[in-house]
């Protein structure tokens, strides 16, 4: 067989492979990407050493971004959440009917907070249900060129112990706290879905309703607000950030490779 046709068999089936929605199907279509650029090293050199590095290079791809731009942030410790108008409705179409779909189960409106860093913008509609004190958010994510939303829902107990359980699709830039437990599902739950499957998260973690700290609506943000300085002082102690003068603080190397391995999770849950 020729090199080139077997080159263009491999690739056109991990096109095909990646057209299904079965997940095994989509994920053995992106590793047949990598052995079509393994291929392509090995068949053009002879040695199979190139094409690893031909391979591997899909996955050394965050180092430039992280080397050039992330290496040079400078975050603000304190990120103060703050009253915003909700986005126009095209940026963010979904977020009506997303709201009238947590109202239609009982959760009550409480406020549009967000925070503006740099080229990044989240928005927060934050709704809440008294009788299961659950805390429900609806976040935009703007940043660049890419914007994306997902959903969260959260509970909490006196000793700091937080059930979370959220579709969002990338996974966390910075270390979570010890105390946070996180129930992640798959982005096209909708919120009934979600409901169902924070409940089903609290009775397998033996957390009943009566054992929950309610929320105050007037205090919300700012216990948001609290719970991000925790997760940012936790991260350097865990030597992920380094702080910075005039309250700032940096990723240090240890962080950096933090956020290569989140990627490469995400490679995998998400290709």
């Amino acid at each position: 067989m020729s090199p080139f046709l077997l080159v263009l068999g491999v690739a056109l089936l991990s096109m095909a492979l990646r057209s299904f929605s079965h997940p095994v199907l989509h994920k053995l279509g992106s590793f047949c990407i990598l052995g079509t650029s393994f291929l392509i090293g090995y068949l053009l050199t002879g040695f199979w050493q190139v094409g690893l590095v031909c391979s591997g290079s899909w996955l050394m791809l965050p180092w430039l971004e992280i080397l050039t731009r992330v290496r040079r942030m400078r975050l603000p410790i304190e990120k103060p959440l703050r009253h915003r108008t909700a986005p126009s409705r095209e940026l963010f179409p979904m977020l009506g009917d997303l709201t009238a779909e947590f109202e239609e189960e009982g959760f009550e409106y409480i406020e549009d907070a967000g925070w503006d860093w740099e080229d990044q913008k989240q928005f927060f509609r934050l709704l809440y249900k008294p009788d299961e004190r659950l805390l429900a958010t609806i976040c935009l994510v703007d940043q660049d060129d890419l914007a994306f939303y997902y959903l969260r829902i959260t509970s909490r107990r006196d000793d700091g112990t937080a059930w979370i359980t959220w579709n969002n699709p990338f996974s966390s830039p910075l270390k979570e706290v010890p105390q946070r437990r996180i129930n992640r599902v798959r982005g096209d739950f909708t919120v009934l879905d979600l409901i169902a499957s924070h409940r089903a998260f609290l009775a397998r973690s033996g957390a009943k309703t009566e054992e929950l700290t309610p929320y105050n609506p007037e205090d919300i943000q700012t216990e948001l607000q609290r719970e991000l300085q925790a997760q940012i002082a936790h991260n350097i102690s865990a030597g992920v950030l380094l702080p910075e003068p005039e309250g700032k603080v940096r990723y240090s190397w240890r962080g950096l490779f933090f956020l290569w391995v989140q990627f490469l999770r995400d490679f995998v849950r998400l290709s």
